[in-house]
């Protein structure tokens, strides 16, 4: 009997393209349910009634929530095409990475993203600055994150990317190419990727997002 999987996401966030990602690398098959919300369904409230959040993955009727978790379910689940480094230091410092992406940059990326007031939209760019200048860092003169490849890290990180096109639609500095000259090669390398490449929001329609959404903010004004 085939695994029976599916996948709740909205279309936007990159949380849910990063299971998406590490799907279609695994060649796993998948049904795609798109939320709303502003109106969650009922399926949704189910298999994730802790945090009411996507993505959520359901394998033969057993939810899986939060995305990083998902990630190593997916590698534990289907062995071939691995996503983590198999040495297991390796493993434990691209886990802190990735934590420190969805703990400490996202965090401060958000607040700068829905400030009204301009003092604290750009202490909170600030911020997100100091944050990439550590991954900036991390990344070195590699390619990826995993190094020669992409893997784990590479696919948690793929939220920068939301980032250059935040900054081409609203006009903020988030992630300046002078700056961060090793981030913008290492997303340039990623979106041509074709795995990434089918996975990574539509530019146009994202970004009209969010002058939508966070059009008013202070800086965008």
């Amino acid at each position: 009997m085939a695994d029976q999987v599916k996948l709740f996401g909205v279309w936007g966030s990159f949380f849910g393209r990063r299971v998406e990602v590490a799907l279609r690398l695994k060649g796993v098959q998948f049904e795609y349910v798109e939320e709303d919300l502003s109106n969650k369904s009922p399926s949704l409230l189910k298999y994730n009634p802790v945090h009411k959040k996507i993505p959520v993955l359901l394998h033969n009727g057993n939810p899986v929530a939060e995305s990083l978790v998902i990630l190593e379910y997916i590698d534990e689940t289907w062995k071939h095409n691995p996503i983590f480094p198999k040495d297991p230091y390796e493993r434990a410092r691209a886990r802190f990475w990735a934590k420190f992406i969805d703990e400490k940059l996202w965090p401060v990326v958000r607040k700068a993203l829905e400030s009204k007031e301009e003092k604290e939209q750009m202490e909170a760019i600030g911020e997100t600055h100091e944050h990439l200048e550590t991954l900036e860092s991390e990344l070195k003169e590699k390619k990826f994150f995993g190094g020669e490849s992409w893997g784990y890290l590479d696919i948690a990180a793929m939220v920068i990317i939301g980032l250059g096109i935040a900054q081409e639609a609203l006009g903020v500095e988030f992630i300046p190419k002078e700056k961060f000259p090793r981030l913008h090669k290492w997303q340039q390398r990623l979106v041509e990727d074709a795995v990434f490449k089918e996975c990574v929001p539509p530019r146009e329609k994202l970004g009209a997002f969010f002058k939508a959404r966070f059009g008013s903010s202070a800086a965008s004004k």
